[in-house]
């Protein structure tokens, strides 16, 4: 019979997160991991197998506490224009906060793991689709209510708005400006809204 885990997995993955995301996957070692978490390697490799299958289950938890947390709270419980523009102040708060300039944990691992390993790279390609997918859903919501212009498409509109939000996750590591940070967005409001609806929405919250 198998021994009961004596940890906490959620405290754990938290304590991972934290260690992959403030040094990445290869700046980590499996002993800072230990270290982090307050249980042996052994424990470690019984309960995940190795380090790349603990930055796994890091990775997911971070998505579903971050992106997965977000769209819960905004999505139907705003219109579809306040939504976006809720996931962007809220982004930028984040980032201004992150002393640390850790940036996204998703847009790190895009740049350090995704390329040379194809796991990981499905993993990252199929978070930033469903990103993008909550883009369009907003973006076919308020063109719908007359809220967001039609002169663009909700495709095109949802891949502009991913590519914003990955900006500004990278320009932060390095220039954690405030006016920097919302004149990024305020030309995409701009082009957001509608020719002939009235603005209904502030720039900052």
């Amino acid at each position: 019979m198998a021994r009961p885990r004596e940890f906490d997995e959620t405290a754990v993955l938290d304590a991972a997160v934290q260690c992959f995301w403030q040094h990445g996957y290869d700046g980590t070692s499996v002993r800072d991991l230990a270290e982090k978490t307050g249980i042996t390697s052994a424990s470690l490799y019984n309960a995940f197998g190795d380090k790349r299958g603990l930055y796994r289950r890091a990775l997911d938890h971070y998505l579903a506490q971050s992106f997965g947390d977000r769209v819960g709270r905004f999505e139907g419980h705003l219109p579809p224009r306040q939504a976006i523009t809720a996931f962007f102040e809220e982004i930028i708060d984040r980032s201004l906060k992150d002393t640390q300039r850790k940036g996204c944990m998703l847009v790190n691992s895009a740049l350090e793991v995704a390329p040379h390993d194809p796991e990981f790279r499905r993993v990252v390609t199929g978070m930033l689709e469903q990103v993008e997918a909550f883009f369009r859903r907003c973006a076919e919501g308020g063109q719908r209510d007359g809220t967001i212009t039609t002169a663009q498409s909700a495709d095109d509109l949802a891949g502009l708005l991913l590519s914003v939000l990955l900006g500004i996750r990278v320009l932060a590591r390095t220039r954690p400006e405030r006016d920097l940070l919302h004149g990024l967005v305020r030309p995409i409001y701009d082009l957001l809204d509608s020719d002939t609806a009235a603005r209904k929405v502030p720039l900052h919250s």
